[in-house]
């Protein structure tokens, strides 16, 4: 795959996170990754198409977007949006500031479990940005910094009250080993090894140690999602690599991804990344960026 950008973000080891207001007509802004974790906000950009990892989405008036996972690479792109009047506040922050200690506290749990679910990316529903939008309109005009934090909390705590949808479906089984039960790696291990072929709700049961309804149910409470949408989303993350990286035509990344006939193939892959495969590959090779 090309490469990408690696940004050095401008959050000084003295302060608590790094915000930044612009307003602006366009997005230009190659695709990028960084360490540090970032909300950002994006007002009046009807049509802009948002990249976070494997996940391509159109937005609309509004767009909030949580990232909590070291390097994954995202960007706004200009897309079919027009506005002249763009608004977007991008607020950068350490993977350090709320420490370890802080987050096993009852009261801080909402908000570890929506940083663990971010790792991906997620977006953030209407309703949960009209609930914040008064704080997050003025976060960066306050002067006192210690106000301006402890807003920047109770921002944070409101949003982990929302059910936020996860973006990106390339999930790494490694990265996750720290939080994730080890039945769920074992089974996710042999999804990963065996999605060319047809997996079966059985099978993963029995590596689990649980029968099927157990399973069904402990799966979706650790994964936030269902055994069936989970497969389709790791053969959608395969077939978008593939898109991406190799020359291969579109049918056989769609047997080679798990997926037995081309129509059902191509209807899942749209109704997950808003574009057919063959628009996915293209989209996608045109706004790759190398550096």
């Amino acid at each position: 795959m090309e490469n990408i950008l690696t940004e050095i973000t401008l959050l000084s080891d003295k302060d608590c996170f790094d915000i930044i207001e612009r307003y602006k007509s366009e997005f230009d802004y190659p695709l990028h990754r960084h360490k540090e974790y970032e909300l950002n906000f994006v007002q009046n950009a009807s049509g802009v198409v948002r990249i976070v990892g494997n996940s391509t989405e159109t937005i609309g008036d509004y767009d909030l977007v949580l990232i909590a996972g070291e390097n994954l690479e995202h960007v706004w792109k200009q897309g079919s949006c027009t506005s002249q009047n763009i608004r977007e506040i991008t607020i950068q922050f350490s993977p350090d500031l709320l420490p370890k200690d802080i987050l096993e506290k009852n009261q801080f749990l909402s908000i570890k479990k929506m940083l663990e679910k971010a790792r991906n990316g997620i977006s953030f529903p209407s309703a949960a940005i009209m609930k914040i939008y008064s704080i997050l309109d003025t976060l960066g005009k306050e002067e006192d910094g210690f106000i301006q934090f402890t807003n920047f909390l109770v921002m944070l705590y409101q949003l982990s009250k929302f059910d936020a949808k996860v973006l990106s479906s390339g999930v790494s089984v490694e990265s996750s080993k720290d939080t994730e039960n080890k039945r769920i790696i074992a089974v996710k291990d042999y999804i990963s090894k065996h999605i060319s072929e047809n997996i079966y709700l059985n099978d993963l049961a029995k590596i689990a140690g649980m029968n099927p309804a157990s399973f069904s149910r402990f799966f979706k409470l650790r994964t936030h999602k269902n055994v069936s949408d989970y497969i389709t989303d790791i053969r959608i993350s395969r077939a978008s690599r593939e898109l991406i990286e190799t020359d291969l035509n579109i049918s056989e990344i769609c047997y080679n991804s798990g997926f037995n006939n081309l129509s059902n193939f191509n209807r899942l892959f749209k109704s997950r990344k808003a574009m057919t495969p063959k628009e996915f590959r293209e989209f996608y090779k045109k706004n790759k960026v190398r550096v």
